[in-house]
């Protein structure tokens, strides 16, 4: 079964730099020099989707959002 491709919204003006989501999911989530999320590529990588959701829904600002791509 193909997965779908998932897509990563990030909200920057909510981020407030907990860095949680590049805790759970290093990957995908990285943090600039403020502390501010940031991602190489908005497409979530094969294999990635979980923690990727997990990464995203841990977030205590909900400052990102995981979606269909």
């Amino acid at each position: 079964m193909m997965s779908q491709k998932l897509k990563i919204v990030i909200d920057k003006a909510a981020c407030c730099g907990y860095g949680v989501c590049a805790e759970i999911c290093p990957d995908v989530y990285k943090l600039d020099a403020n502390g501010i999320v940031y991602v190489d590529d908005a497409i979530v990588p094969e294999g990635m989707e979980d923690l990727a959701r997990e990464g995203a829904e841990a977030c205590p600002q909900a400052a990102l959002a995981v979606v269909d791509a």
